[in-house]
């Protein structure tokens, strides 16, 4: 079969659309770049992403025509090991290794950007490296799952021309993947137009880590249709793995969606959440909803517990290199554990035979009980305990967080454990999930909403602590009005970007004052604020922030003692960040928005044909016209 040179072209040019940045300006001499990366930058990144296309590609064509045994003879040895085809089996392998790659460069990333502000420039920071590898990697892996099927998969296989059907999973892989690289110039772009945002939360940082997580969906569906296929021909197939091992693989793919999920919360894992804190919750809710209600419907009994083990291995693995290892701020982590556990005895208590019913109770124990040990647990490691501030709202709407993701959970489990006798949904049971996801949205649209209290002003004075040329300092804050700081989310004194991070939570002197409990630095390039959040508002007010050239900004020095107002704390932590006319940020967010959908309507239409497809077999076809040239074996070329 030859490999169309259309496709061909057509993949070459969307790749090298989304690794090649756009156009550069001249970045300010000797200073880090606010605002795009330099044109030599550029240059490198254009011709790495060509390079690595035009390499891609070939063996891509030359295995569709015959001309390399390769991709064959590297299927067969994956086959022999994971028990399923090799175009399922080495994809895997590619796409597992990938992803815990990309994770590690994401985290170390964050992490240097907190500790020591913008980069030089893109390609000056070690941690986009292993990011783009990972991303780049799994792009990989779904190009192979697509191209190295010699017949037509299985069912659910889609077609892309006369002769070639692709696995369905290594379509949503490559189409999640290819999503969280467009993040790469997309974010080059989105600095030239609005500069810096230094947030988890932008909108091109959230396609680059929510494509990341997406790709685990691609992943489990092509496990699927590997399984699928090794048990639809036995006759010609080696023994499949058995079927324990098999729930284990479920079971740890889950966690890694598990993982992928949990990534949303990094910036309330390190303590410097620009968003509204009852956020955290919700997200915790969402992930633990969506992923260990699907891991137990996928890989039974015990499957949300093996999720939740291989969370806590990577993820602490991963905190352990970033921070003690590489020397950065250290990331937390939520533990899931008590959450696994209610997922596990409501399935001892009801039938997973009705999948939604059941993610929907398990979600309602994971918005309650679940919760309640993350509260506890926040207060034992993790750098912003929960206060009691956060109720009643965060858990009301965590608790209809939890309940709409455990629905969504069982959508996806039941798409994935779908062997055929499981009728369709009713269609009123069908909408079901899509209500659930609008629930979930309606949380998120209604946390993003921020207003300011205007009013508030901070007095704050100054206390030498020790000698030395680096200038440490006390703070006593008295907040005018002083009702303003009772009784919220957080008071804090914040200071990171010069080397290092600090997030100290105020105490509350007799006198009615609230002052640090260590010193803060003001000094180099450190930038140290008074941070507060009560409901809807978060506000800060700065202590001390160097000069900035490149934005430009003046300094704020830190005088002995001032007065200032408070203001939009995003104003000071995002003080690199650009006014743009109206049109064109709803434009860029709606832009990102479109595609984002598109993305989540193409995994739920894949979810629902792998369910409709269940217990059919691939219909019959002519066999395909045979290649100019093969040097691949029979029985190789027939897996």
């Amino acid at each position: 079969m030859i490999f169309p040179r259309r496709v061909a072209l057509a993949l070459m040019s969307a790749l090298t659309m989304l690794l090649v940045p756009g156009v550069a300006s001249a970045d300010v001499a000797g200073e880090e770049p606010a605002g795009g990366a330099a044109i030599g930058e550029i240059v490198l990144a254009t011709g790495g992403a060509l390079l690595l296309t035009t390499l891609l590609l070939a063996l891509a064509i030359a295995h569709r025509s015959g001309r390399t045994t390769l991709l064959a003879r590297a299927g067969a040895a994956a086959e022999r090991r994971m028990g399923m085809p090799g175009w399922a089996a080495l994809p895997g392998i590619l796409s597992a290794l990938a992803l815990v790659v990309a994770l590690l460069g994401m985290y170390w990333d964050i992490s240097m950007h907190i500790d020591d502000g913008r980069d030089a420039g893109p390609l000056a920071n070690p941690a986009h490296y292993l990011i783009l590898a990972g991303l780049f990697g799994c792009f990989v892996a779904g190009v192979l799952a697509m191209v190295m099927p010699t017949e037509r998969p299985g069912p659910s296989a889609v077609r892309i021309t006369r002769d070639w059907h692709a696995p369905l999973g290594g379509v949503l892989l490559t189409a999640c993947a290819a999503f969280s690289l467009s993040g790469f110039p997309l974010d080059d772009f989105w600095h030239r137009l609005f500069g810096q945002d230094v947030t988890l939360w932008g909108p091109t940082h959230l396609m680059l880590i929510g494509g990341a997580a997406l790709t685990l969906v691609g992943r489990a569906v092509l496990m699927v249709e590997g399984v699928r296929a090794r048990r639809a021909a036995p006759e010609t197939a080696r023994p499949g793995p058995e079927p324990k091992l098999l729930a284990v693989q479920h079971a740890a793919l889950i966690g890694g969606f598990l993982i992928g999920l949990s990534t949303f919360q990094a910036e309330f894992d390190f303590g410097v959440p620009q968003f509204r804190f009852l956020f955290q919750p919700v997200l915790i809710a969402l992930a633990a909803g969506i992923a260990l209600v699907t891991a137990r419907l996928w890989a039974g009994r015990g499957g949300a517990l093996v999720a939740v083990a291989l969370f806590i291995a990577i993820r602490g693995l991963v905190a352990l290199i970033v921070g003690p290892v590489l020397g950065q701020t250290t990331p937390h982590l939520p533990l899931y554990i008590v959450e696994a556990v209610l997922v596990e005895l409501v399935a001892l208590k009801m039938t997973t035979r009705r999948p939604l019913a059941f993610g929907a109770v398990a979600g309602a124990l994971i918005g309650t009980v679940g919760l309640a040990a993350e509260w506890g647990w926040s207060h034992v490691w993790m750098p912003l305990p929960w206060p009691t501030a956060l109720l009643p709202e965060a858990a009301l709407l965590g608790f209809v967080t939890a309940v709409a993701a455990g629905v969504v959970g069982g959508f996806i489990g039941r798409a994935l454990s779908a062997e055929g006798e499981r009728r369709p949904l009713p269609r009123p049971h069908a909408a079901v999930p899509a209500f659930a996801a609008l629930a979930v949205a309606a949380v998120v649209g209604y946390g993003l909403i921020q207003t300011p209290d205007p009013g508030i002003s901070a007095r704050v004075t100054l206390e030498e602590a020790g000698g030395g040329p680096e200038r440490m300092v006390n703070a006593t804050v008295a907040v005018d009005p002083p009702s303003a700081a009772s009784d919220k989310e957080w008071l804090t004194a914040t200071s990171w970007q010069g080397g290092g991070f600090a997030v100290d939570r105020l105490e509350r002197a007799p006198d009615g004052t609230w002052r640090t409990t260590r010193p803060i630095p003001v000094h180099g390039e450190w930038k140290s604020l008074i941070r507060l959040h009560g409901g809807d508002s978060l506000q800060a007010v700065p202590v001390y922030l160097p000069e900035d050239r490149a934005i430009p900004a003046k300094e704020v020095p830190a005088a002995s003692s001032f007065t200032r107002e408070f203001v939009d704390d995003k104003l000071i932590l995002q003080r690199e960040a650009k006014d743009a006319a109206p049109w064109l940020s709803v434009a860029g967010y709606g832009v990102v928005l479109a595609i984002a959908l598109s993305l989540l309507a193409l995994l739920a239409w894949g979810l629902t044909r792998m369910e409709k497809t269940a217990g059919r077999r691939s219909p019959e076809r002519r066999p395909p016209a045979s290649p100019k040239r093969t040097t691949q074996r029979p029985a190789v070329a027939a897996r």
